[in-house]
């Protein structure tokens, strides 16, 4: 059958910005789908400590007012999140992210900002894994494909129904169905376990992120440099 056809968790953030290690979570949703239906839900709503522009709230919806009178503190928020995934990947449950380097990224900057256990160190020490990420999946698969490749659009090409985009749940729900879609249509993916499947992606997302910094070089930013690492990015020197 293939890990398509087993429990997967949807899991996405709507945040203050689009920076990973300076925007904070405002709402957040995991989803459990087990052949393409939902079994479970959880979302969480959160005050995030700071001002959200007025760009995110017109791609979210959650004004500040909403986020100041209903949210949780963004402390307790992240820990439940890291709480929850942790759980999953205890038990050997793939975590379904699209664009996974922004979500894990950015969870894992909260949980640095508010003194929290990192996820790794919530692992014993081991990575988040495994981590399905139908973006890099999906640009691996069918690189040659044109046009946009954000969620919308590529639930589009899978045929994938997405209810509303930059709502945290419908887009867990959608990324968990993409990736088991991506699967059904590419039987080498779906063929891989979970595990392998993981390692792939982590030399997929490498491999993208050196073509599109050689591009960007030869347009004629010369010091252009593009993050490599998935489905973590490196926070060591970073200030968050």
């Amino acid at each position: 059958m293939g890990w398509h056809a087993e429990l997967l968790v949807g899991f996405d953030l709507e945040t203050t910005g689009t920076d990973p290690r300076e925007a904070r979570i405002v709402t957040a949703a995991v989803i459990e789908v087990r052949g393409g239906e939902q079994v479970g839900h959880r979302e969480w709503l959160a005050d995030p400590g700071v001002e959200i522009p007025a760009d995110a709230v017109a791609v979210h919806g959650i004004s500040n007012e909403k986020a100041a009178a209903e949210g949780a503190p963004a402390d307790r928020v992240a820990d439940a999140i890291a709480s929850a995934l942790v759980a999953y990947w205890r038990g050997g449950v793939p975590v379904v992210a699209y664009n996974a380097a922004f979500d894990l990224t950015l969870l894992t900057a909260e949980l640095r900002r508010y003194g929290l256990p990192s996820l790794r160190e919530r692992l014993g020490g081991t990575d988040p894994a495994p981590v399905v990420d139908p973006y890099t999946i999906d640009r691996s698969v069918d690189r040659y494909r044109r046009g946009k490749r954000n969620l919308e659009a590529v639930c589009g090409e899978y045929g994938v129904r997405l209810d509303a985009a930059h709502d945290a749940s419908a887009d867990a729900l959608a990324a968990a169905r993409l990736a088991t879609a991506i699967a059904a249509r590419h039987p080498e993916v779906a063929a891989l376990d979970p595990a392998e499947l993981h390692r792939r992606q982590i030399e997929w997302y490498a491999h993208w992120a050196a073509d599109f910094q050689g591009f960007l070089r030869r347009k004629g930013d010369a010091e252009a440099v593009v993050d490599g690492t998935w489905p973590v990015r490196d926070l060591a020197d970073e200030r968050v």
